[in-house]
Parts: C-alpha cells; structure tokens; sequence
C-alpha cells in the first residue's frame, strides 16, 4: 500500500474518533435537546464505481483506502406531547481526493512512484459542505478534516453559508492538529470541539519538547509562546505545563511576563536544604549562609529573560531578511529606473535596521556570558560550602591516629603469625606428622603406605626362577 495512501486512512480514522468523542462529552452543555442520535455517512459507493472503472475489484484494497466517512449527530428535543423535532446537527467529517488516492493505490501495486496529495481547494470545499449538510433549515457546525491540507485561499476566505458554522482541521507535520475557524460565526469553543488530540497527549508532546530542548535551559530559557506557536497549542495550556513541572524537576523555575510564561534553570536541588528548622534557617540568614543559593536563581532568571529577548531580536532580523530578499527580487525583475531607486532605498534601510538589532543581539550575548561567568562562581562556592571538608588541623589529627592504628594492628599481626607458628610445630602428633609426609610424597607412595606389613606376596622376586633361555639350556624339541 502507498504510504501517503495509508497516512489518509489512518488521519481519518483518528479524526472520527477523536471528534467523536469531544462531541459526545460537549452535548449536554454545548447543544440543546434531550436526546443525540447519530448516523454515518461515507463516499464508499463513489471508490467502488472509481475502482470498477479502473478494473480493479480488491475488497482489500476497498478497505485500505480513505472514504470520506463523516459521522452525524443529530440533536432532538420535544414537541407537541409526542412529537420530536432536531433543533441542531454536528458534524465531524474527512475530505480528500478519491481519484487521486485510487490512481496511488493502484501505482503503489504496480510499482509506480508515490506522489503528495495537493490540498482541497475553494471550490471543492464549497460543494462538499452543501453535499454534507443538505437542508440548512436548522444551525450546523460542521468540522471538515484534510489529510492534505487546505489551500491558502480556502482557509482565508472560508465559508459563509446560512445556519452553517465551518471549522477546518489539518494534521501538524510534527504530530497534533490545527484548527482554523472558516466561518465569521465560530467561536474558539468550537474550534476546540474538532480537535481530536487528548488532553494527555498535546502534555506529554510539551514535556517531551522540553527534554529535548534541555541544551537551551542551561544557557538560557523556553518561552511558553514561543513554545505554542511551534507545537501547535495554546500558550496557557503550555504555561500550565511548565508549572506542572516544577514538582518533578527542582532545578526547574518560572517566570511570568505579562501573559507568557518563561521556563529556566535555577540553582541545583542538592544546594537548597528544604528540611532545615527554623532556628537554622534564622542562623543562616543572620550569617549570610545560602544568599549564593538566591543569587543563583535570581541570576539564572535574568539570564533566561535576556535570551528570550535575544532570541525575539534573531526572529525579528530574519523577517527583515525575508523582505530584503523579497525587495531584491522586485527591483530585478522591474526595468524602471524610478522604481528601482526605491527599492534600493528602502533595502538600505532594512540593512541598517538589521545591522542595528545585530548590534543589540551581540550586546546581550555578551551580557548573557558575564551572566553565566558569575553563576558559575557562586555555583563552585556553593557546591564547596555544601561539601563541608575538613579543616588542615583536623586532617593532620585524623592522619596521625591512622598512622598510629596501622602500626598496632601490623604489630598485633605479627604476634598472631608467631603465636600461630608455635602452636603448629608442637601440637602435630606422631601420627599426623605420618599422614603429613604421606601428603607430602608422590601419590604410589600414599597407596604403598595403607597395605598392611602382613600382607606380603608369597614369593619374592629374588626367588623366582629365571627362564630356560636365560640359563642357556637347550629348549625341548
């Protein structure tokens, strides 16, 4: 199967589900009416009649490819004793191009080249929310998901339809969804009610950012906005976030900046003594004990502060670039003088501005390493103050009964061996000294000494009678 072909069924099937599901929790609150009834909708017939014209019958395949399926939920409520009337409708559905998914499908069998889907156009859209909601004598919201994406056109313009209200969502390349309101009646609410990624999930995809984006809190901060913008989430859900994690990480610190939050690295958790009593800690605030403690984090959020702001002027200079270049490529393809004086103009400027942020970026880097420099110092005092090592008088005493208590136990040691010596030689009897040489001899001569003295052979060696051939007489014929 063509893997752009899979992804489309597999998004479609998550944004069912997901969409599904937030409807479900939402219709109490969200919708009137007393009873929700729902029904399923798909384009199957339509791939059926595509694959038949392309003479392919695979029920397989049928499938494996996207439908777009779309999942209804109609709201009912009483009406004259025992009568019902729908007083809204929502609808969650998927859009794609079947044809082209078909064609894909049908290469990927016959080894052709997989090949991205374009987006859904204006048009496309227009005509498949009609198809969808049909009569629009009652309010719609409707939710439409697109494995390819919208066409800019599309999600500029939207739709403004009567009794219609249009969310459109896309898959995030990274992982998550983006919802965009195409209609002038939605509101954030029902943006919210087509996202189908749980809660759970958009948290650990912010924690997991950060652990991955570890490097940039020791020599700086993570911005709560920033860090949205680039996942795709609200900026105080991610705030929230950062909160959460302070329990589980204490070198952990934040920041709040108005409406954002910015994340950074305070003082390590082994130089703040939690578990200290009140007397102790009155006798280190008289002392001065732990003001390095409080440097440090004080230090570490002015650092973070001054990165983010860093990192805004970067931001800044690199749209700059971008109208630089945009400017550069006008005056190029223009053949008027007038015009290319003004575009030369206003591309000094830019220069200049750039060089201008340039300058102040620098100057904070420079401030953000006479940062780091302190907070290193105050780090190695801290961590000496903690370590609590002893004192030259100290180690020399310590040093010198060592030295006594090695030169007692060597002397304690020898005795022993002497002792033990004696006692070795004088305590063996006749018979272990017997069974100690046997030890000590070769093995036949273990086994020689355990025969008994009146086991002797019956006849000598000396008394046996050599052969005839020895005697030199003639042997029998």
């Amino acid at each position: 199967m063509n893997p752009t072909v899979s992804r489309a069924a597999e998004i479609e099937a998550s944004f069912l589900a997901g969409a599904e599901s937030n409807l479900n929790q939402a219709r109490e609150q969200r919708f009137r009416g007393n009873k929700w009834l729902w029904a399923s909708k798909s384009q199957e017939d339509r791939l059926r009649e595509l694959l038949a014209a392309r003479r392919s019958y695979d029920r397989e395949l049928l499938r494996r490819l996207p439908k777009n399926a779309a999942r209804v939920m109609t709201c009912i409520e009483p009406s004259w004793f025992l009568w019902e009337r729908p007083v809204a409708v929502a609808i969650a559905g998927c859009i794609s191009r079947l044809e082209f998914h078909v064609d894909q499908a049908l290469a990927a069998d016959n080894q052709g080249e997989a090949a991205e889907p374009p987006p859904i156009g204006l048009s496309e859209l227009t005509a498949y929310v009609k198809q969808l909601v049909g009569d629009a004598s009652i309010p719609h919201l409707v939710g439409l998901c697109s494995p390819s994406g919208f066409s800019e056109e599309a999600k500029q313009r939207g739709l403004d339809l009567p009794n219609v209200t249009l969310v459109l969502v896309e898959p995030r390349p990274g992982g998550g969804w983006t919802t965009i309101s195409a209609s002038p009646n939605a509101r954030p609410s029902d943006a919210r009610l087509f996202d189908p990624e749980a809660v759970s999930r958009k948290i650990e995809r912010v924690k997991e950012e950060v652990r991955l984006r570890r490097a940039d809190l020791l020599t700086g901060g993570l911005s709560a906005s920033g860090l949205a913008h680039k996942l795709g989430l609200p900026t105080s859900l991610v705030g929230r976030v950062f909160e959460s994690m302070l329990t589980a990480d204490r070198e952990l610190r934040v920041s709040w900046q108005g409406d954002d939050v910015l994340l950074f690295l305070g003082a390590p958790a082994a130089m703040e003594d939690s578990s200290v009593s009140m007397i102790e800690w009155i006798r280190q605030l008289f002392s001065g004990q732990g003001e390095e403690t409080r440097k440090i984090n004080a230090l570490s959020e002015r650092r973070a502060k001054l990165a983010s702001r860093r990192d805004r002027l970067y931001e800044d200079v690199g749209r700059l670039e971008e109208r630089e270049a945009e400017l550069m490529r006008q005056g190029r393809e223009t053949s008027s003088v007038t015009v290319k004086r003004r575009v030369a103009t206003q591309v000094k400027q830019l220069r200049d501005d750039m060089e201008r942020l340039n300058a102040a970026a620098r100057m904070i880097g420079q401030q953000i390493d006479v940062i780091s420099t302190h907070i290193h110092n105050l780090t190695l005092i801290q961590q000496g103050q903690i370590a609590k090592l002893p004192s030259s008088e100290e180690l020399t005493a310590d040093a010198v009964r060592a030295e006594e208590m090695l030169e007692q136990l060597s002397a304690e040691v020898d005795l022993a061996a002497s002792l033990g010596g004696a006692v070795t030689d004088t305590s063996l009897s006749a018979e272990e000294a017997e069974i100690l040489r046997e030890l000590e001899g070769p093995p036949g001569a273990v086994e020689a000494s355990r025969q008994r003295p009146d086991r002797v052979p019956a006849e000598s060696p000396a008394h046996v009678e050599p052969p005839r051939e020895q005697q030199g007489e003639p042997q029998a014929g």
